[in-house]
């Protein structure tokens, strides 16, 4: 079946995303503002048609270690949630980095900290590009501006997953999760065969097959120095992944006195913002990261040295800042402006922000 254009919301595209992919199974839980994500797999049935494994777990826990064993075998499996369940889901994420195991994890932010609120936030940076869980890992992941990329991102994340052999995010804030919009879908990919994963994945633990040996999938190595070389490993996998796989787009940034930063919902705000300011004679321009990790860290770097003032735009109390004063490294003024709880600021008060520092100026 070839593409095909629809208006849909960003959780739908993502269940139409993973099946069209091929993907071979999908464990999750409902949570809002995610729960379209299960509930359109479940509508869609694609046990019938793909043959594609959907299961509502009996927790978030079950889930991500439902994933853990069907990536230990090959396998593209995934699994989505909201925030307060990406955290229950910190152990198992943990163990595919540590197992080497591909992976897709979807989640779509609510605010927090605690249960918190139902409404967006961009409050789980941190946890996602920092390693939510215990020990030095790292994920791969991209943040969604549209509902398009929410579509894209699947293809994108399962892909960059088994390239490394490392777990990869969609990290959505909830009204990319929400919102409808035009999309086009993918054509249908058909699901890998078990001989196409045996040749595509020689280290999956699914039999023995031709092989002489047995493959073994764990993330338990008690010999510390065997664990260090595991470990070394890893970093230099995570050296190759920020040398190779850096995404971002840069908008207005040719003629910019001042930048903004920003990713996924809020800098569609921004863009708005960004229209205003120049209408005021405010030449302003936007960066926006589509990988959070790895962080397009050279790129803030070199625009810093054009600019008088950087202002991070995010939906937290300052997060994604970090990232941003690290890469600037005190060339020039790094500011931050977020609303949290859930509220969603307008371009004016963007453009406000940005006024107080050229007024500073």
């Amino acid at each position: 079946m070839e593409e095909e254009v629809r208006l849909m919301k960003g959780n739908e595209a993502i269940a139409h995303a993973a099946i069209r992919y091929g993907c071979d199974g999908y464990f999750g839980y409902p949570i809002t503002p995610q729960s379209e994500v299960l509930e359109t797999l479940a509508e869609l049935m694609p046990w019938d048609t793909t043959g594609m494994v959907v299961l509502q777990a009996e927790s978030e826990v079950a889930a991500i270690n439902m994933v853990y064993g069907g990536a230990a075998t090959g396998k593209a499996v995934m699994t989505s949630s909201s925030s307060p369940g990406v955290s229950l889901k910190q152990e198992g994420i943990s163990y595919l980095a540590a197992s080497e195991l591909p992976a897709l994890i979807v989640n779509v932010m609510r605010g927090g900290p605690g249960l918190g609120t139902i409404q967006p936030s961009q409050a789980d940076y941190f946890q996602a590009t920092k390693g939510g869980g215990h020990g030095d890992y790292r994920l791969i992941v991209l943040a969604p501006a549209t509902v398009q990329e929410m579509t894209d991102f699947v293809g994108l994340g399962f892909d960059l997953a088994f390239k490394y052999r490392n777990p990869a995010m969609i990290l959505a804030d909830g009204i990319v999760g929400q919102m409808m919009e035009k999309v086009v879908l993918p054509p249908f990919r058909p699901r890998r065969t078990e001989e196409e994963i045996r040749q595509q994945c020689p280290w999956a633990a699914c039999g023995r097959g031709k092989r002489d040996h047995r493959n073994v999938i764990t993330s338990l190595e008690l010999d510390s120095a065997k664990m260090e070389v595991n470990n070394l490993r890893f970093q230099e996998t995570y050296r190759r992944i920020e040398e190779n796989e850096v995404r971002f787009q840069e908008y207005f940034t040719d003629d910019a006195e001042y930048l903004m930063v920003a990713f996924g919902s809020v800098a569609r705000i921004c863009l708005k913002a960004i229209e205003d300011a120049r209408a005021r004679g405010i030449k302003v321009g936007l960066l926006r990261p589509i990988t959070l990790w790895p962080f397009p860290t050279k790129e803030i770097a070199r625009l810093s040295e054009k600019v008088r003032s950087i202002l991070t735009v995010e939906l937290n109390a300052g997060q994604m800042i970090e990232d941003v004063r690290l890469a600037v490294d005190g060339r020039v003024p790094v500011s931050h402006f977020g609303r949290m709880g859930g509220i969603v600021p307008n371009p004016g008060e963007v453009l406000e922000a940005l006024e107080k520092l050229t007024v500073n100026k």
